[in-house]
């Protein structure tokens, strides 16, 4: 393993993104342009590889969210009555516009968050691009019910309408994607948006908005609003003229943007913390699980809510595991995001490395550390993958979400125990069950409660597919057809069919037959 790349004052392996030129305007892109805020607070964006200043702006505050919803109410109207082959068209150019510039967004995407650059180009920008193209078609198929006569004397429908303005908060972890998915559902239905990315990360959010705009979706329909929480983001949850939130991030948060959402009867969807099971039986192809317990709980460094985070491993291949994913992970080459040959980049932020780092302290004082635990010698917020084997399953270790190149193992007897197990936290967000009995593997899609349950494997995902947890991971859909669910309005329309003046039920209310 590479321990001590990834240094400060390593020569870049690519050019970086340029952002403090391209932002230069600002960080707010309201109705159509780059402008910036009026907080009177600055903030910077760091490259947590170096620690490094690459962007200076000024937060937002509640009167850009004003300007910005404003924006986006007026051009509800126009965007609304568009046709959905319009919209379509629109987002169709739009998919055309990001591949055209695929590395421009893979280069901001890794220097704001310190992603290896082969994740960027190969996952996240990718899976934009065709998140994009899917809404483009799905934009052309929001359907209700069929018309039918229900009652006898009327034929009904459903219509499936645009909702307003929405009113959408992304994390830092993949701001890109996350982005993504909070904007293209919303808009393919009809809805105008206003996206505050995290204030560490709005550098692809402003870029996905450019897009937009160069694609030929109006102004005002795409807006962002990059501030800190308290200001922007809790004034545009509860700011009147937003009809949904649509809110991703830690789980705490999260009943936070529920409280205030509730004050004005919003719409809301959270998507939020997880704590992923990866339950290995005894008859699992071992070398198939151990890699795919390395890549699961190491992509994005760990920061991703789907992450492999517990592994409860049947007892016959426990050992052997344990052995062979410490083994696997030694070899993972932390670097320098822009290197082509890095596999882990740091983590975030030097704060979140730290935490991250308490959490496998205090875990020495009830666990044992099979590998990692440590920090390497160098200027970024880097963290060594760490594997932690027999901790107690009502430990912090197991129950907490730490959020970075940590995979706790416990080992396990029978499947009902093992099943218990990968059930036993507060969350549900996404699972997998690794054997070669397809009896085995149904009863864990059927018992493990969780939005996705993976079989012999762990991350993938796309876009026709929704993802969305179950318990305290959230409720609502991101991605899919299932995502208009949050996006849209349903209306029930009801005809006389008879011509009648005085209706039959018109007698419980005045008269007789």
């Amino acid at each position: 393993m590479d321990t001590d790349s990834g240094n400060g004052n390593r020569t870049p392996a690519e050019p970086r993104f340029p952002a403090q030129d391209r932002f230069a305007a600002g960080a707010q892109y309201i109705g159509g342009r780059l402008r910036p805020g009026t907080s009177g607070r600055r903030h910077a964006v760091v490259d947590p590889a170096t620690g490094e200043t690459v962007y200076d702006y000024e937060l937002a505050g509640p009167a850009d969210v004003d300007a910005a919803v404003a924006a986006a109410k007026e051009a509800f109207a126009g965007w609304s009555g568009a046709t959905p082959g319009e919209r379509s068209a629109a987002l169709h150019r739009l998919a055309e516009v990001l591949a055209e510039r695929a590395e421009e967004f893979a280069q901001a995407e890794s220097l704001q968050c310190g992603k290896p650059i082969k994740l960027s180009r190969e996952f996240d920008v990718p899976g934009t691009i065709d998140n994009t193209a899917f809404f483009a078609g799905a934009a052309r198929h929001l359907e209700g019910r069929s018309a039918g006569e229900y009652s006898g004397d009327h034929t009904s429908y459903v219509r499936r309408e645009p909702i307003g303005v929405v009113g959408s908060i992304a994390p830092w972890n993949y701001p890109l994607q996350m982005a993504a998915w909070k904007i293209l559902p919303a808009i393919a239905a009809g809805n105008t948006i206003v996206l505050k990315p995290a204030e560490t990360t709005p550098l692809t959010s402003l870029l996905f908005a450019e897009a937009a705009k160069e694609a030929g979706i109006p102004d005002g329909v795409v807006n962002i609003v990059t501030g800190a929480g308290k200001d922007a983001g809790e004034h545009l949850v509860g700011h009147p003229d937003v009809v949904m939130t649509s809110f991703t991030g830690s789980t705490g948060v999260g009943k936070r943007v529920a409280e205030i959402a509730t004050r004005t009867v919003k719409r809301l969807h959270l998507e939020l913390g997880g704590k992923a099971p990866f339950v290995v039986f005894d008859d699992a192809d071992l070398e198939a699980a151990v890699h795919g317990a390395v890549a699961a709980s190491l992509i994005n460094s760990g920061q991703d809510c789907t992450a492999a985070t517990r592994a409860y491993v049947q007892r016959p291949l426990y050992q052997a595991f344990v052995e062979q994913t410490a083994a696997l992970m030694e070899t993972v080459r932390i670097g320098d995001p822009f290197s082509a040959d890095t596999d882990l980049g740091p983590l975030i932020s030097h704060t979140h490395r730290d935490r991250v780092a308490a959490f496998v302290e205090r875990a020495k004082g009830y666990a044992r550390i099979v590998t990692g635990g440590e920090a390497p010698k160098n200027d970024g917020a880097y963290y060594r993958p760490t594997l932690i084997a027999d901790a107690p399953q009502d430990s912090e270790a197991v129950q907490a979400e730490i959020f970075g190149p940590v995979l706790v193992v416990l080992p396990f007897d029978s499947d009902d125990e093992g099943i218990a197990l990968a059930n036993d936290t507060p969350y549900g967000l996404a699972a997998s069950a690794w054997s070669r009995d397809v009896y085995r593997t149904g009863r864990a899609t059927r018992e493990i409660k969780a939005g996705c349950v993976w079989i012999n494997d762990h991350i993938p995902i796309i876009s026709e597919m929704p993802h969305g947890g179950y318990k305290a991971s959230g409720y609502g859909k991101d991605m899919s057809a299932y995502s208009f669910e949050e996006y849209t309005q349903v209306k029930h329309v009801m005809y006389d069919n008879t011509a009648v003046a005085r209706k039959d039920w018109h007698r419980t209310i005045f008269g007789d037959r």
